[in-house]
């Protein structure tokens, strides 16, 4: 069954740019390993040769996996999406009821999210609790820390 995923322009570059390195640099390197071990003489107890040949299994699966996703994924037009509502993309202002403290996070697929950057997963307690809310809206997230009401000040792409 395939899974669609949706990605932005530079999410599916750094998945294609991980593809690259893995069938160009990382393939490669492994295959003039196992050459390497196969010149040692016997195989049957050449521990070089066989770590050599589960690595290469290893590669090779995930290279089989990333091109699925590569091939399962989909670019989405963000000048498309509604900005009235909180969705993938979007670029949400809350404020924290319990401390007035202000946040602002971008909310995109798991894959790319990177909290250094404000970029928080589609599939995070947060991003659950704004996805579909409207500004102005209050909302409780449960969390980890347990449950905040958060005011939702602005959205935008």
């Amino acid at each position: 069954m395939e899974k669609i995923s949706y990605y932005t322009k530079e999410g599916i570059q750094k998945l294609n740019q991980e593809l690259e390195q893995l069938v160009k640099v990382e393939r490669p390197s492994i295959s003039k390993q196992i050459a390497e071990a196969r010149d040692k003489g016997d195989l049957s107890e050449n521990a070089e040769y066989h770590a050599a040949k589960e690595a290469q299994g290893m590669l090779e699966l995930k290279i089989a996996k990333l091109q699925e996703v590569i091939h399962n994924a989909r670019i989405l037009d963000e000048s498309k999406l509604d900005n009235s509502k909180v969705l993938l993309f979007s670029i949400v202002k809350i404020r924290n009821l319990k401390n007035d403290a202000l946040m602002c996070y971008s909310i995109v697929p798991e894959q790319e999210a990177d909290l250094k950057k404000k970029k928080i997963s589609v599939t995070s307690p947060i991003a659950k609790g704004l996805l579909g809310k409207k500004v102005g809206e209050t909302i409780e997230i449960k969390v980890p820390a347990g449950v905040i009401p958060f005011e939702i000040i602005e959205i935008t792409r």
